[in-house]
């Protein structure tokens, strides 16, 4: 039972103030002139002013609640390390029978697991959760039982007891760390950039050279070793092999005594990408084809282009004489000899033999082709002429001959069934609508794919690869009416901008390709193939197991299959004769970057709260209650603060001046205050 007295006055509280000052008044003035019985008379304006106060004595019949601790068990990647979890769950046990053992007392266990992703342990959160669900009068203290590894600790409550953490390390605990400090997104191919990386050792570290072995492999290819210092960063070349993903794996072997072997990895993929793409257009004679070229090509930032067009060719003869000329003179040795290799692609645009090239240049081209470059005919009627370029030793890396025939006749230009499968002309918007072109050469294919046909299915788009390099013949030179938005136009620039990347060996434009794209541990594994089915595709986990998976067409020519990865690491990709690499998970997964179990990344949380850490190898501290405001730790024991909380069951209120009690000392009083004044 617990009572107090209240106050709901009968008139408005100005009124009863007004009041009082009046009496006041009437006293000081009764005082003032030595009236007898101003006394008696003051004492009943006091009983009437407390009387109109309306005195309530309120009682409440209470019943006690128990004090509530809260118990954070630590069950994230880290605690499973060694026997910390065995050893923390029993500590659990141990530490929950002590709590519980005290009068009035409850213990709330609340098991902490990883966060979502890379998020480590989010033990803050789970606090959180579980102050919104009780009383904060009723929480008396709060235990970790953790390796006070805690991520999320800038999201710590304003607590209303203290904080004590129990950390599960021994002091023998040593581990070795590799890191990735500084990783570029992008990079470009051939140039070198400098990965930040550093190895140390944490804990009780056993003496030894100050020196590790470091292992590097890129893309799952054989490791290069080397011998870096322990404790110091690393600055490391690196120069990316490839355009796309390059997949770069660091690592140092497991020591023994080391926690774990999970932060001796890192994984690093940097998406390879070119500096500048260079191209040498070369067109014959000027004609609208021409400027459709050079606008798409100049329209790219990452094109270095140079074009020439022959203006005069040298059986011109005009009279001019040559120092009257504005035209440079065509730089052939330069460019066809000595920096050939230096273009990402060569286009030769309605050009003919006509004694600029000699034979010895353009057997120069073709050797360029077949050591990894790219050429693209765009062919006009001089192709199918007497002089065409095709009568020259670059025909033998040509995908198609000419007939001598050109076709000058309408015909709207459509996608064979194998260049619906092709990323060059997959795709390609509103096909139904495109309009027509008026001129194509017969040809006749002799290698390669022909990705469209013109007049009555003749090829008019065929690509090939040659050795190493790529060619391309685009039978027509009318792709710039598109362009110019004839009989509807088409999707021109789309077109010869996937057909100009393709050439140069862009990824995303390959038609034969295996990849995978991770979204956490999940992968989507796509195998780009111009055949009609892909199979399986086998997977090798980190820990060397195999796994297949059908792979499904989702689209012409592209297929898919899904996977779940349960480790953190390298997974290797195999369908086929492709081959590829990805990695899951981050660089160095957060819960395995500090294995050392302290109360360090926790001490501002104990602080403020003047809770303690112990080591579970030290012994489980005894429990006392302590005072609001006191240290709450001592030489083998933690506080917790009682509560005193209750739950209100009944409240009862009994007015302090009936009726019949004011009425009968008012006039007490006031006979008093008379019989005094009459005997004066």
């Amino acid at each position: 039972m617990s009572g107090q007295v209240l106050f709901d006055p009968i008139v408005p509280l100005w009124l009863l103030i007004s009041l009082a000052l009046l009496c006041a008044l009437a006293m000081s003035v009764a005082l003032w002139r030595g009236l007898a019985g101003w006394g008696f008379r003051g004492l009943a304006g006091l009983v009437l002013l407390a009387a109109l106060a309306g005195p309530v004595l309120q009682t409440e019949s209470r019943a006690p609640l128990s004090d509530i601790v809260l118990m954070l068990v630590d069950q994230s990647a880290s605690q499973r390390l060694g026997d910390r979890a065995e050893r923390t769950e029993a500590a659990a046990e141990a530490m929950a029978a002590r709590i519980g053992a005290r009068d009035n007392t409850e213990v709330r266990r609340i098991n902490v697991l990883d966060g979502a992703g890379d998020a480590g342990t989010e033990m803050m959160a789970a606090l959180n959760q579980a102050l919104a669900q009780e009383p904060r009068g009723r929480i008396a203290g709060v235990v970790a039982l953790s390796d006070g590894i805690v991520h999320d600790l800038p999201s710590a409550p304003d607590l209303p007891a203290p904080f004590h953490l129990i950390h599960s390390g021994l002091s023998s605990d040593w581990d070795r760390r590799l890191s990735v400090r500084n990783a570029p997104a992008f990079a470009i191919i051939g140039e070198p950039i400098t990965l930040t990386l550093r190895i140390e050792d944490m804990g009780a570290a056993p003496e030894g050279s100050g020196q590790a072995t470091l292992d590097i492999s890129v893309d799952g290819s054989e490791p290069e070793t080397f011998v870096v210092p322990l404790g110091r960063d690393i600055e490391l070349p690196v120069t990316l092999p490839h355009s796309g993903r390059n997949v770069i794996q660091f690592s140092v072997p497991t020591e023994e005594g080391e926690l774990t072997d999970r932060n001796n990895a890192a994984l690093v993929q940097i998406n390879g990408v070119r500096d500048r793409l260079r191209v040498l257009l070369v067109s014959g004679e000027p004609h609208p084809g021409g400027r459709t070229w050079r606008n798409l090509l100049k329209s790219d930032a990452s094109v270095d282009l140079v074009h020439f067009t022959i203006l005069r060719p040298p059986e011109k003869q005009d009279g001019v004489p040559v120092s009257e000329l504005s035209l440079i003179a065509f730089p052939t040795r330069e460019l066809f000899l000595e920096k050939v290799e230096d273009f990402d692609l060569i286009i030769f645009d309605r050009y003919q033999r006509r004694g600029i090239l000699p034979s010895i240049y353009l057997e120069n081209v073709a050797d360029y082709v077949r050591k990894g470059g790219a050429v693209l005919v765009a062919a006009g009627p001089d192709y199918a002429a007497a002089e065409s370029i095709y009568r020259s030793p670059l025909a033998q890396v040509l995908p198609a001959s000419p007939t001598a025939r050109v076709v000058d006749q309408e015909f709207v230009p459509t996608v064979s069934d194998l260049g619906n499968r092709h990323p060059v002309t997959a795709g390609l918007p509103e096909q139904a609508s495109w309009g027509r072109w008026l001129r194509q050469i017969e040809v006749t294919p002799d290698a390669g794919d022909v990705l469209m046909t013109g007049v009555e299915d003749r090829p008019l788009l065929v690509l090939n690869r040659v050795e190493e390099g790529r060619v391309a013949l685009l039978a027509s030179d009318h792709a710039w009416l598109w362009a110019r938005g004839y009989d509807g136009g088409g999707p021109q620039l789309e077109l010869l901008r996937r057909l100009a990347h393709w050439m140069m060996g862009e990824p995303e434009l390959e038609e034969e390709a295996l990849w995978a794209e991770a979204n956490g541990q999940d992968m989507r594994i796509i195998r780009r193939t111009l055949k009609e089915d892909a199979g399986e595709v086998s997977i090798t986990t980190p820990t060397g197991e195999q796994v297949q998976r059908q792979l499904v067409e989702t689209l012409p020519g592209r297929f898919e299959a899904n996977y779940l990865g349960g480790e953190i690491g390298l997974y290797r990709l195999k369908n086929g004769d492709k081959e590829s690499v990805i990695g899951l998970g981050p660089a160095a997964p957060r819960e395995f970057e500090k294995t050392i179990a302290s109360g360090d990344a926790l001490a501002p949380l104990l602080e403020a709260t003047k809770g303690g850490a112990f080591a579970i190898e030290d012994g489980l501290p005894s429990i006392r209650a302590v005072r609001e405001g006191r240290p709450a730790v001592g030489r083998g024991w933690i506080g917790v603060m009682p509560r005193e909380a209750f739950e209100t069951l009944d409240v009862a209120r009994a007015p302090l001046l009936p009726a019949w009690i004011v009425l009968l000392l008012t006039s007490g009083l006031i006979l008093a205050g008379w019989l005094r004044e009459g005997r004066r």
